[in-house]
């Protein structure tokens, strides 16, 4: 079983002090805060299931990257179950009373066993909460059972689709759970199903967009900011995007090349004020999906005048072989964390409904602090996130667990906020697609 990080990392930055204020600062306003999130839970709910990838420079946190379809709950600390099973009840009480089966479905890379552990866990967890549940692959012909390195058996069956229901086996599921993030296009099976779908199909990354769900999280950002009295730009990377790039033909570079700059020169102006001497760069990568594909660190727009061909077929697709034609230029976020072995780390928070799971740090002892950790090479440690972790202890200093855990929670429900605002978004063109259909 892997270790569980009892200590925090620690930061290898001058910087503390910053973040020291930041967290203090969210600490004081705790009430306010968790008063501020109630208000948005009544007036969106929040999706099933969300993680949120956070960078900590030291004198800024911020979120890096929101996922919809989280992958890697065997990564979580086990030692919390009760805590992840209650979330789960909670919110199916909540939002889906009465539910008792669930037709789960993963995504297609059925040789990638550490993916499976995670739907393993994920069906346990899910059982645990009281559900019958199956799980259903887009891609197979026969049932698959497969013994994980966990010692879990996982057996998927292929799925079925009778009228508007999908099923496995005559399997009559009231709830579809995708943890499969449909960047090749939502299959013809899984459209305008009779059974409620959830994350939405619009949620898959064909459709969903970084610059969409970034743009959401600046004005909730710069809400939450407002009322308890901070700088926004401590909790919010700036961003633009650029359309039509085709880097093996070297399309589009002029868009890149100004807008990587203007990122910088935002940065550079927050630094100088703020006082630090860390040089400013930037990560641009794709607009659309995840798993860390074509991605690429840069300090000078100038850098992508002259990509080698290497380089330009590295960033040209992303998961699946999908072409990238539409680029989302970053702030880069230093992380300063480090383990006990200077392995570079950074934190990722998984949430189920509103509430706050845990999570864990992705370490990779080969990669820079300015690098995307999210590459082969990187492993996973859980953090000793529990429940009494939820919320902050005064009594504790700001840096203790307990409260650097909250400052994490914080900034990942407000990624998840944003992202609530985003399904509002897709629940309303879907609204206007069908009236359109219908005038």
């Amino acid at each position: 079983m892997t270790e569980v990080i009892r200590d925090i990392p620690f930061l290898a930055t001058d910087r503390v002090e910053a973040l020291l204020d930041i967290e203090r600062h969210l600490i004081t306003a705790q009430s306010t805060i968790e008063r501020w999130f109630r208000g948005q839970w009544q007036r969106t709910p929040p999706p099933f299931y969300a993680s949120v990838d956070l960078r900590n420079a030291g004198f800024k946190l911020a979120p890096v990257d929101t996922n919809l379809f989280s992958a890697g709950f065997n990564n979580l600390n086990p030692e919390f179950s009760p805590l992840y099973v209650s979330a789960i009840q909670h919110y199916l009480n909540q939002y889906h009373p009465g539910l008792e089966r669930v037709l789960l479905i993963p995504e297609n890379h059925t040789r990638n066993l550490f993916y499976l552990e995670n739907v393993a866990r994920l069906r346990e967890l899910l059982e645990l909460s009281g559900l019958e549940v199956r799980v259903g692959s887009l891609i197979l012909d026969d049932r698959m059972a497969y013994n994980l390195p966990s010692g879990n058996l996982l057996l998927l069956e292929p799925l079925q689709r009778i009228g508007g229901r999908l099923t496995t086996a005559g399997f009559d599921a009231q709830l579809i759970l995708l943890n499969n993030d449909l960047s090749g296009g939502v299959p013809e099976i899984l459209e305008h199903l009779e059974q409620p779908v959830l994350p939405p199909l619009a949620a898959g990354w064909r459709n969903r967009r970084k610059s969409q769900h970034f743009a959401h999280y600046r004005a909730v950002a710069q809400e939450l900011a407002e009322v308890i009295d901070i700088d926004p730009w401590l909790i919010d990377p700036v961003f633009r995007r650029c359309q039509g790039i085709d880097f093996m033909r070297s399309e589009g570079r002029e868009c890149l090349v100004a807008n990587v700059d203007a990122v910088l020169e935002i940065t550079r102006e927050r630094y100088a004020h703020y006082g630090i001497r860390q040089r400013p760069f930037v990560i641009v990568k794709a607009d659309a999906g995840t798993y860390g594909m074509g991605i690429m660190t840069a300090y000078s727009g100038e850098e992508f005048l002259d990509l080698n061909r290497r380089e330009r077929t590295r960033m040209a697709k992303s998961k699946e072989g999908l072409p990238v034609s539409d680029v989302f230029i970053q702030e880069g976020v230093y992380t300063f964390e480090q383990t006990a072995q200077e392995a570079v780390a950074e934190p990722v928070v998984y949430m189920i409904g509103q509430q706050v799971l845990g999570g864990f740090y992705r370490v990779h002892t080969e990669r820079g602090r300015d690098e995307n950790l999210n590459a082969p090479g990187a492993h996973f440690e859980p953090m000793a996130f529990g429940q009494t972790c939820v919320v902050p202890c005064r009594k504790s200093p700001p840096d203790a667990p307990v409260n650097r855990y909250y400052a994490y929670g914080v900034i990942a429900r407000l990624a998840l906020v944003a992202a609530t605002r985003e399904m509002a978004d897709w629940r309303l063109q879907e609204c206007r697609r069908q009236v359109n259909e219908h005038a």
